[in-house]
């Protein structure tokens, strides 16, 4: 019979973090969890609400978002040159102001920015830009220079200055590999895909099961597959690129084998996700059902800091329009939903949203009805304290003014990750980045 907890404490007390796993586990590891129990004995925040660590959440766009179909120049006649087929009609815009507005599908952007809880950031980029998808992404993921390889990921080496000792659900990413951004020099975090390859032997759907829990999770995941309406050549698999998150043969990698057979993490979680329900209806779709899991997992009060996952299907080098209008629905509809269901908990005031894509669009369209890899491209943070409103400056679409056909950045992605490890996690930026780059103020 499933146990019944009202306060993390109480689920702490009885979880198999209390020791079940003793004749598998290392000592050190025994150590870290009797130090974690120890700190749930003078805890007592309500799962409810989880009135505690502020929580990032890291949305990839995956393949190259098109920004300037995003965000759309409406009024700009460079705009409708360089994009005779590719264009959309400026009378559908949701203007933002006279110059620039939503795309038409990003219904629940608008309600968002007009809430004053979404801040859009226009031209982010970085210097000498790479328009390969995997160095981009390392780029990206590490924060680094592009002329310079950095092993360790920006969040990894959140977790390595500011997270020590802390349970190993601090980071969760929903995907199928760890991301880039989770390498750490002490790995931490929890990858979690479906529950066929996470917990479940049994791949069959439509088989009843006795286990209310993995019914919970079987219905969060149906729709996890590629949708059927996605193009093959629009770049769905991009979203797998990531990096490893733990060094072969560690201590912890072992922990981390031996935890999937005795379920610490994996129990911890399902029981947290079968106990919260969602407050809101979420689109159907397959990106709507991890923020739906990343909800309920909120709303179950896991210590998590940082939860990561991606959007795929953004490469569209061909028939891109219809494509990422429907990228474009699902996005802005999942996100809306996401954080209606936040505020509902309570939550919505300690979660801050983070989205980016590796890169943007070429200017002008290609002679197969899409666009290539291109640079700078907009970025957007949503949250309970993010200050909504435009920020930066948006890229010249001059031809005099490009570099090789792609926009010039004007705010570099790395003054974004400053502001948010400064104000949304509380931790000195310099540390994480490895020098000094000026926060962007994001936060009320």
């Amino acid at each position: 019979m499933p146990l019944s907890f009202n306060t993390r404490r109480e689920f702490l007390q009885t979880s198999l973090l209390g020791g079940a796993l003793s004749w598998t586990v290392p000592a050190f590891v025994l150590e870290t969890m009797n130090n974690l129990q120890a700190e749930a004995l003078n805890a007592s925040t309500a799962i409810s609400t989880g009135k505690d660590n502020p929580i990032l959440i890291v949305i990839q766009l995956a393949g190259g978002n098109d920004g300037l179909n995003t965000i759309v120049p409406y009024t700009n006649d460079f705009y409708f040159n360089a994009r005779p087929t590719l264009k959309q009609d400026p009378k559908q815009i949701l203007a933002i102001n006279e110059s620039i507005g939503f795309h038409p599908n990003l219904t629940g952007f608008q309600k968002l920015y007009g809430a004053g809880n979404f801040a859009l950031v226009q031209g982010v980029g970085y210097p000498n830009p790479n328009r390969s998808h995997f160095r981009s992404t390392e780029i990206w993921h590490t924060g680094s220079d592009s002329n310079r390889n950095e092993k360790y990921g920006w969040i990894g080496k959140y977790f390595d200055h500011d997270c020590e000792g802390s349970d190993p659900t601090v980071g969760i990413n929903i995907g199928q590999q760890a991301p880039q951004a989770f390498t750490s020099v002490k790995p931490t975090g929890v990858t979690l895909t479906n529950p066929e390859t996470y917990r479940f032997l049994n791949s069959d759907r439509n088989e009843s099961s006795g286990n209310s829990t993995e019914k919970v999770f079987r219905e969060l995941n149906q729709m996890s597959d590629l949708s059927e309406n996605s193009d093959s050549n629009s770049g769905q698999t991009i979203q797998m690129i990531g990096g490893h998150s733990h060094r072969e043969d560690s201590p912890v990698d072992f922990l981390e084998r031996t935890s999937l057979d005795a379920q610490v993490s994996s129990d911890q979680i399902l029981n947290v996700a079968k106990k919260s329900k969602n407050l809101v209806d979420y689109p159907k779709n397959s990106f709507a059902n991890e923020l739906k899991l990343i909800s309920r997992l909120i709303a179950g009060g896991l210590p998590t800091r940082v939860y990561y996952t991606s959007q795929g299907g953004y490469d569209t080098h061909t028939n891109q329009i219809n494509s990422h209008n429907r990228l474009m629905q699902e996005l802005g509809d999942s996100l809306f939903a996401f954080c209606e269901d936040l505020k509902q908990q309570g939550n919505f005031n300690r979660v801050t949203i983070l989205t980016f894509s590796e890169f943007g669009r070429r200017v002008s369209q290609n002679a197969n009805g899409g666009t290539d890899h291109g640079a700078a491209a907009p970025l957007y943070v949503m949250g309970g304290g993010v200050k909504g409103g435009l920020y930066g400056k948006y890229p010249s679409l001059n031809p005099k003014d490009l570099h090789d056909g792609d926009l010039i950045h004007q705010v570099d992605f790395r003054e974004v990750y400053a502001g948010i490890l400064e104000k949304c996690l509380k931790v000195k930026s310099q540390t994480i980045l490895g020098r000094e780059f000026t926060p962007l103020n994001l936060f009320s």
